[in-house]
């Protein structure tokens, strides 16, 4: 309210100045034209400057003052506007807040209360449980008594029924095997009796037939004699040429085999991980391979366990091995067995 009558005070004052600065330049000069006395006078009045200038000064210091006012007025009030819409809300708040609290409690109590009935409804529930459940209990009791009485009889009677049923059976089963033994007893005597007809007649038979063997036997042996001697003569000289360029080949094989066989150990050694525990020591594998030198298998056939898992690893990292054109020596070399010794 005060910020409000100095704002008024400060107009007023500008208005006053302004108003007895026009008086001033008004009636400081005399417009009157009086053309028979004075035709050819104006008089005028001399205005200070730095009076002016000192007036207008101050009129500009009010008007910054009075604006300054206003801004600092309408700032304080957005402040109290701020701070009043800040406690409307804090209020709306608490007063949310207390309702739902209210609500809750009212909801407590209900829960409360209904939680009560239903407890004492539960007992109530449960007293009359136990009373069916005692009587249901004593019924059942005195039936389980009638029940094992009648049952302790029926079994007494069935057991009775069952020792003549089981004497009779067993009366009966040895009746049955008595009977069966003997037929048993007559067929086996058939069996062997017509066995032994059947071993003779066989066995009249095969000498029969060994008779007949024999003589063919003879006849043909004849016959092979007389055609042997006469191709012994044909062959003689082939059979020993035949002999010599099969050892020969043989002999080119076993050593192709043996010369392959060292390449291999050579490259096993190479990708061999030996240790100095590993000296003296040797282990026997057999290599599988496939015939254009692929790995298919290795198995460790003897010696120390630890060079042979090592001699696995190194035959494993190897993988394809080279191989000859010779398809008699790649047979051979497709199941070789080698011996590792770590160097």
């Amino acid at each position: 309210m005060k910020s409000d009558n100095n704002y008024t005070f400060a107009i007023i004052v500008s208005v006053v100045l302004h108003l007895l600065l026009v008086a001033a330049l008004l009636f400081g000069s005399d417009f009157s034209l009086d053309e028979k006395a004075k035709p050819n006078t104006i008089q005028a009045v001399v205005i200070d400057p730095n009076t002016i200038a000192k007036q207008a000064s101050q009129i500009r210091q009010e008007r910054e003052r009075a604006e300054r006012a206003e801004k600092e007025r309408l700032k304080r009030l957005k402040q109290q506007a701020a701070q009043l819409e800040k406690n409307r809300k804090v209020e709306e708040d608490r007063i949310r807040k207390l309702k739902e609290q209210q609500v809750k409690e009212k909801k407590a109590a209900r829960k409360a209360e209904d939680d009560r009935k239903k407890a004492i409804a539960a007992e109530n529930d449960r007293k009359r449980k136990a009373e069916t459940a005692a009587k249901t209990e004593a019924a059942r009791v005195a039936k389980i008594k009638a029940d094992k009485e009648k049952a302790a009889k029926a079994s007494a009677e069935k057991a009775r029924v069952d020792k003549e049923r089981a004497a009779k059976a067993e009366k009966e089963r040895l009746a049955k095997e008595k009977i069966a033994k003997e037929k048993a007893a007559k067929a086996e005597a058939d069996k062997k009796a017509k066995a032994e007809a059947e071993r003779v007649e066989k066995a009249k038979a095969a000498a029969e037939k060994a008779r007949q063997d024999k003589a063919r036997a003879v006849k043909a042996e004849a016959e092979r004699k007389q055609k042997e001697a006469a191709l012994n003569d044909i062959f003689a000289g082939l059979e020993d040429e035949t002999v010599q360029n099969s050892s020969a080949k043989q002999q080119h094989i076993d050593d192709e085999v043996n010369r392959y066989g060292a390449i291999y150990t050579q490259m096993i050694q190479q990708n061999l991980l030996t240790d100095e525990a590993y000296r003296g020591k040797s282990c026997r594998v057999k290599i599988k391979l496939a015939s254009s030198g692929l790995l298919l298998s290795v198995t460790t056939l003897s010696g120390d366990a630890q060079v042979c898992r090592a001699a696995k690893t190194a035959v494993t990292k190897v993988n394809v091995f080279p191989m000859p054109t010779d398809g008699d020596v790649v047979t051979k070399l497709t199941n070789i067995n080698l011996t590792v010794e770590p160097e």
